[in-house]
């Protein structure tokens, strides 16, 4: 009687555990020198006037809470839709705005705004002497306009923008009104759909390619699509800044729309039947059209069909024109691309794409603008005379920008025939200035002569990193398009870390401005006798950081490549001190070449800003932080990095725990691995083929490379191309030979391609079968990153609790 008692006190004990494991918890909250970090005010955002004279002080928001987060939401062809506002179910908002004038140091508020201010959207009108914005109220998102003189804000008419997809607004160039996407009002109502169906749902392949990714939030049902079309129509309007306003065309669902720099035309996409339920609504058949700005149909451009059957591959592309858009020097002059190659990048070809232009009313034939070798990326339009093109080969990481005379088709010149993972050899973004459109045209300056007697020698300028083996120290460069001569007219120096964010060649430039101690703050330089004068004055939002170190460190891999990151210390800590319990975080990043990969990556001089996801929180923990320690996948020539994806992180985990161990700050026993997304597949994978760690943590990852078969990440091979890659790769492959406790994180609403929560779920069962130490915790209402404030506390308190237990106590 005895023994069948205790026997029965025993299961009973087991079943109690097992199903207090399966219970759900009520929200925890992590240790205080967490949260407060968590809920410092961050400083404000910052927008600059064109021409430098005015500033814009944007108030953040705080975190939404779980209540809000949770609010029904409609998910349709990869969108996420509040029902009441008819825009966006995540959104961020500032909550306040101030404008500060550049001259005098005053700052000024606006009169007339809500209480509860949510703003975004916030555009400058043509000549800058007024800015429009929405505000999302409970029932609906307005449009409102603010005056920079009168400091007078007012909403534009009485009824709701439309805001689920594509453009919401744009001023028209004369700064008159405003065209905006407005609810439809006539739209039919939506009903709760039938609980019985009224049929299957039936797709059907008729033997074309079709290879697509694991995308989310698809359409599903011909409710969804009844849905998708409730929502997204749209009523385009003009709105006087009176706030009068007059419909303009049919009520349409939207892809873009866009004035002529002149004011004339309107360059207009519109989503075409039929949907689909593989693909979101950014791959959907689509017609764009110009109209006049009567609303008079000008000419139909294209018809752009369902894009199910792009050809495999990064640089795939549709077949026919794409890339629509007006040319900013000119009044109403469009250019557009064509692939030459059927947008196959496995198909031979000299010539992949070709840039065409022509003017409206298009009474004369298209010209061709110049051949791209690669595939065309962008272009920076100057005059007749000037513009730069750049186009990219993802396959081999190639760039190239190119001067090209718009109005003689021949003329070509390389400027930078460069690697764009190569960071040292970035040239920076092109300076442009407004033009007499309006419109951004690149800021050139002659050198030295007139530009009539020879008009190639000019001088552009670029704002670039400034990556160097020092790491990045922005700058700004002049280049000589003719002589290809450079000259840098600034450059950030240590102990600071500078970044111009405004320079028109001018006598000053504006710089942020921050150290390793020092939030950052904005300046105004001469340029002729540097002399600085500070802007805004931020304080510190972290003086529990104070004291806590911070520095680059470097350390070279097993075959010889250079690897770095940013290595955090608890205050008072020193070389010779106990050697502490370590947290590396890190993402994998795939490269074509060995010295890119090895090239040092950030900057000392960076004021330390934490993310809700940062895991330098855990340095006032007592640990040693390395956050973004270098994790290169290498596939030089004609390998794929991914053939060696596991020995590859292996050897970047190896070289980080003995730097770490030989600097003496790290304790080899008590060394976690952690990441978010990739970087949590990348955890998954250390820890089922190394014994290096004590510990890991991975948030939204997926780990069954068979469920995202037709490729993932850098990844273009499909799983019946590459079995043996996709199974050596996938963690859940190897779920038996995991023994380290295993956190794993996941948001039960991840909309991010390939990381469905399923994959942390069978990751989970496959470690709970296998008897391995392993936590799952699905965030309730979370996708891919998590916002609402309930939800970070608690992965906070989850990740505390796991280092906790199984590193700093092991």
């Amino acid at each position: 009687m005895i023994k069948r008692t205790v026997l029965i006190l025993i299961l009973g004990f087991v079943w109690t555990t097992e199903l207090s494991a399966q219970q759900n918890t009520a929200y925890q909250k992590p240790p205080q020198s967490l949260i407060s970090l968590l809920e410092a005010p961050l400083s404000p955002g910052v927008r600059i006037s064109s021409d430098g004279e005015t500033m814009l002080l944007l108030e953040m928001s705080g975190l939404p809470t779980i209540n809000e987060l949770s609010e029904p939401e409609y998910r349709l062809a990869g969108l996420r839709i509040d029902p009441i506002t008819n825009g966006p179910s995540r959104s961020t908002y500032f909550k306040g705005i101030k404008i500060k004038s550049l001259s005098t140091g005053q700052e000024s508020v606006f009169a007339g705004l809500p209480t509860d201010l949510r703003l975004s959207d916030i555009t400058w009108s043509p000549d800058e002497t007024k800015i429009a914005f929405t505000h999302t109220s409970q029932t609906g998102i307005e449009l409102w306009v603010a005056d920079l003189k009168s400091l007078a804000a007012k909403r534009l008419g009485k009824e709701h923008i439309n805001k689920t997809y594509g453009k919401i607004f744009v001023w028209n160039p004369d700064g008159k009104t405003i065209l905006a996407q407005f609810v439809d009002q006539k739209r039919t109502a939506l009903t709760d759909p039938k609980v019985i169906p009224p049929g299957p749902v039936i797709q059907e392949n008729t033997g074309k390619s079709t290879p697509a990714p694991t995308y989310q939030d698809l359409l599903k049902s011909p409710y969804d699509e009844m849905a998708f079309d409730h929502f997204l129509t749209s009523q385009l309007k003009l709105v006087s800044m009176e706030g009068e306003s007059s419909n303009f065309l049919q009520p349409q669902i939207i892809r873009s729309f866009e004035y002529s720099p002149d004011g004339k035309y309107i360059l207009l996409s519109n989503i075409n039947h039929p949907y689909s339920y593989t693909v979101p609504i950014s791959l959907f058949p689509f017609t764009t059209s110009v109209y006049d700005d009567k609303g008079k149909l000008v000419k139909k451009l294209f018809d752009a069909p369902l894009a199910e059957n792009i050809p495999a591959g990064f640089d795939g592309v549709p077949k026919g024109p794409r890339e629509f858009g007006w040319r900013a020097d000119k009044g109403a002059t469009l250019y557009w691309v064509e692939a030459l190659d059927n947008g196959n990048p496995s198909q031979q070809a000299t010539v992949r794409d070709i840039v065409y232009t022509q003017a409206v009313p298009f009474n004369q034939n298209a010209l061709k603008l110049a051949e791209c070798y690669f595939r065309f990326y962008s272009i920076v339009w100057g005059d007749d005379k000037l513009a730069i093109l750049t186009e990219r080969w993802w396959k081999t990481r190639a760039e190239r920008r190119i001067f090209i005379k718009p109005g003689s088709e021949n003329f070509r010149v390389n400027l930078f025939d460069r690697y764009y993972e190569d960071t040292y050899s970035d040239p920076g973004v092109l300076v442009t200035k407004k033009n007499e459109y309006k419109r951004n045209v690149l800021l050139t300056e002659f050198n030295g002569l007139k530009r009539i007697s020879d008009p190639d020698n000019l001088n552009i300028f670029s704002i670039s990193d400034g990556s160097s083996p020092e790491g990045d120290r922005p700058m700004i460069l002049k280049f000589n398009i003719k002589t290809k001569i450079r000259d840098t007219i600034f450059h950030s120096a240590a102990p600071y870390f500078e970044r111009p964010v405004f320079f028109n060649n001018g006598k000053f430039i504006i710089n942020s401005r921050e150290s390793a101690e020092t939030v950052k703050n904005y300046f105004k330089v001469n340029l002729s006798d540097h002399v600085y004068t500070q802007i805004t004055n931020f304080s510190n939002p972290y003086p529990e950081l104070n004291g806590v170190q911070k520095k680059q460190v470097s350390y070279t891999r097993l075959d010889g490549i250079n690897l770095g990151g940013t290595l955090y210390l608890p205050a008072g800590f020193k070389i010779g001190d106990t050697p502490l319990p370590v947290l590396i975080w890190a993402y994998p990043r795939e490269f074509k070449t060995i010295e890119a990969a090895g090239q040092v990556k950030g900057s000392a001089h960076t004021f330390s800003m934490l993310s809700s996801g940062s895991p330098v929180y855990w340095v006032t923990r007592g640990y040693a932080v390395l956050d973004n320690a270098d994790m290169p996948i290498v596939g030089e020539s004609n390998k794929e990095p991914n053939d060696t994806f596991i020995e590859q992180i292996r050897y970047n985990a190896e070289a980080a725990i003995n730097y770490l161990v030989k600097l003496g700050v790290a304790d080899r026993k008590r060394i976690a691995i952690g990441g978010h997304s990739y970087g949590a597949f990348m955890t998954a994978n250390l820890l089922a083929q190394t014994d290096l760690f004590a510990a890991g943590i991975a948030r939204s990852g997926a780990y069954n490379r068979s469920l995202t078969p037709f490729g993932f990440q850098a990844e273009e091979r499909t799983f019946w191309q590459a079995p043996l890659v996709y199974n050596k790769m996938s963690p859940f492959s190897y779920a038996d030979k995991i023994k380290t406790p295993l956190l794993l994180i996941h948001g039960q609403a991840d909309n991010n391609t390939g990381t469905f929560p399923m994959q942390s779920e069978r990751l989970y069962t496959a470690l709970k079968g296998h008897g391995a130490i392993t936590r799952l915790v699905l965030l309730p209402s979370e996708s891919h990153s998590y916002r609402a404030k309930e939800s970070i506390l608690h992965m906070m308190w989850e990740m505390d609790n796991w280092l906790e237990k199984y590193v700093k106590n092991k």
